[in-house]
């Protein structure tokens, strides 16, 4: 019998029910088209498009992505489209696939989001939508969205008033005291599931030049680096909330997928590690199926029924 039959590895986030928890990260992944001749998209749980705003955005200077030793930085800028582009030009094309396709919305503003979401509305052939809420406020001195739980409920009651027709998730900011309690803000607001979490703000500079290795001077540092960080996040978060969890940072094999689900994720992003395999979130789904039939398991809730057996 083949790891595809004896091996059950849907998931149910809310209302939504994925064929397998991994999903291409937002940012990493472009708008899914990039990536369709290297990967078979139909495999996959879904992917998170690129993050969509309410005008098209041209980006940070190059260079925008540089190794670490540990990770990747990356100061791409939220470089897009524009949300009617993207619903007139790339969503006609995603709808041919069979996979959840998640919209990534941003913006400077409350009335930013509201409006992407109410373009993305009356469009055909999305999942859900993923709330970026590490965006600084212009209007409250450019602080972070997603660092104060007053501007967290603002932002995610307004999304979820006019997100009626799909899920919205909401992706935290790891720069925060208190994960758990900005968790429950976004739950209390509206949120149908949570990501956890964004990158982390860093620096590397070139030895020669002692000037900073991107085109901006700081990037946002991702890959293995920040596993353990982000992996303590969303444990915290699921300490905090009923809500499913979506685990992100730093996967890049079935042990690391595994690792977050032990800690109470529902479902995974596979980011930085599509960079050095474009095929990575693909063959992480067949290396789950191969590694829940070693250890003898038929699906993943499993997990986390001999977890809760244990701490019992």
């Amino acid at each position: 019998m083949s790891a595809a039959r004896a091996v059950d590895l849907s998931v149910q986030i809310g209302a939504l029910r994925l064929r397998n928890p991994i999903l291409a990260a937002s940012g990493t992944f472009g708008y899914g088209l990039e990536f369709s001749h290297l990967v078979d998209l139909n495999r996959l749980g879904g992917f998170v498009t690129k993050g969509l705003s309410r005008e098209p955005i041209e980006g940070a200077p190059a260079p925008r992505l540089c190794e670490t030793s540990s990770g990747m930085l990356n100061a791409v800028g939220l470089q897009n489209v524009g949300v009617r582009a993207f619903v007139e030009e790339k969503l006609p094309v995603l709808r041919k696939f069979d996979t959840a396709v998640v919209a990534n919305v941003f913006g400077y503003t409350v009335e930013d989001y509201v409006e992407v979401i109410r373009v993305l509305e009356g469009a055909e052939g999305l999942a859900a939508y993923e709330l970026n809420i590490s965006c600084p406020n212009v209007k409250k001195g450019g602080m972070q969205f997603g660092n104060d739980p007053l501007q967290v409920a603002e932002v995610v009651g307004a999304a979820r008033r006019s997100a009626s027709r799909r899920p919205l998730w909401v992706k935290l900011s790891p720069l925060v005291t208190d994960i758990g309690l900005i968790a429950r803000t976004a739950a209390e607001a509206g949120a149908d599931a949570l990501v956890v979490a964004n990158t982390y703000p860093a620096m590397v500079l070139d030895p020669r030049t002692q000037k900073s290795r991107l085109g901006s001077l700081t990037g946002g540092l991702s890959g293995p680096a920040i596993k353990p960080i982000t992996l303590r996040l969303v444990w915290e978060s699921t300490k905090a909330v009923r809500l499913p969890v979506i685990g992100l940072g730093g996967i890049e094999t079935a042990a690391d997928v595994l690792d977050y689900v032990a800690v109470g994720a529902t479902a995974v992003q596979v980011g930085t590690a599509s960079f050095s395999d474009p095929k990575a979130s693909e063959r992480l789904v067949g290396d789950l199926e191969r590694a829940l039939l070693e250890a003898n398991l038929s699906n993943l809730n499993e997990i986390h029924r001999r977890l809760a057996a244990k701490t019992g």
